[in-house]
């Protein structure tokens, strides 16, 4: 149990959490940045969480829910305010509503996470700051400080697990909501390498070309958001053409990016694509989460091995990266 002391301050209407592990500070920030481990956690035992975004800079969000052994649901939202990569981050936590918003009804707290190197390994203190005596009494009268100690209580197995978040595993997907796919891979360069090989038209055609045999032919990206792009690829002999386009919804270079997309002459309604990176140890974390018109459609594409394809591309990216 890493869990060391919980203070509350009621003068100062805060209240904080510090805990000591046995791993070196980048181990412990990982875990917090990365949804695939946070989401271990962050609920208590009988209430696990699935983030569907987490975007650890300045200006990104996090959107989670908790499930419940009955069924039910209980959502959450954090909007960082800042973010010093390795050693602290602030955001604005709330309760989310059903459609993902804030809930209004409920007080809102600001939380300081700090990481610190111990003699031992490292050390999290978390200040969640209350913004009246009253929120305070109302959350921990909800359960928040035993909550918080349940959920803490699962990080040790998760640090201590290395090889599910390894930098040499290939593309992973995970089924995080009806109609959405969460896909994961650490590519082996910085975030801005990785930023790049995503949006320049040339680098783009060498890497992105899916399986071997296939060459991509028009690598357009959108100008700017609100503009479209568009992506085509043939076999080598130029025969058996297919091709995406979509419009770019939000950019935030070089942490997030989110698009529609859709086959080329195909009817139907587009899918959402969510791209964040995330500096992690060995490289970036890539994290898409594809949200499909249906459920039906999601087991669809995923049946056509798309997987596969993506991490022939992205092997074929770290390649580009390391040499490049």
């Amino acid at each position: 149990m890493p869990l060391t002391s919980v203070e509350k301050d009621l003068d100062a209407l805060t209240m904080t959490i510090t805990a000591d592990f046995p791993v070196p500070v980048r181990r412990l920030w990982d875990a917090y940045v990365d949804p695939r481990q946070i989401e271990r956690f962050w609920g208590p035992p009988e209430w696990p969480a699935t983030f569907t975004r987490h975007d650890v800079f300045e200006g990104g969000e996090s959107h989670y829910v908790m499930t419940g052994p009955d069924g039910s649901r209980s959502g959450g939202m954090w909007t960082f305010q800042s973010v010093d990569e390795g050693r602290s981050f602030v955001v604005r936590d709330g309760f989310a509503r059903e459609d993902g918003t804030l809930n209004t009804d409920l007080p809102t707290m600001l939380m300081t996470f700090g990481f610190e190197e111990t003699d031992g390994g490292s050390r999290l203190v978390t200040v969640t700051s209350f913004p009246s005596l009253e929120a305070l009494e109302q959350l921990v009268e909800m359960g928040m400080e035993e909550g918080t100690k349940a959920a803490m209580s699962q990080i040790d197995a998760v640090l201590e697990d290395l090889r599910s978040f390894a930098a040499d595993l290939p593309v992973a997907a995970q089924l995080v909501g009806d109609t959405q796919v969460r896909v994961s891979r650490v590519i082996r360069g910085t975030l801005d390498q990785v930023w790049q090989a995503h949006h320049d038209p040339e680098l783009m055609k060498r890497w992105l070309k899916g399986p071997d045999g296939w060459v991509m032919t028009v690598a357009d990206p959108a100008p700017a958001v609100g503009g479209r792009f568009r992506q085509e690829w043939t076999r080598e002999d130029g025969s058996d053409g297919f091709g995406f386009e979509g419009e770019l919804l939000e950019s935030q270079p070089p942490h997030r990016e989110v698009t529609t997309e859709a086959m080329i002459g195909m009817p139907g309604d587009p899918s959402r694509n969510e791209l964040t990176l995330t500096p992690v140890e060995g490289g970036t974390l890539l994290t898409l989460v594809i949200t499909y018109p249906s459920a039906e459609v999601r087991e669809m594409v995923l049946a056509t091995g798309m997987t596969d394809g993506m991490e022939t591309s992205y092997a074929r990216l770290e390649d580009l990266v390391l040499v490049g």
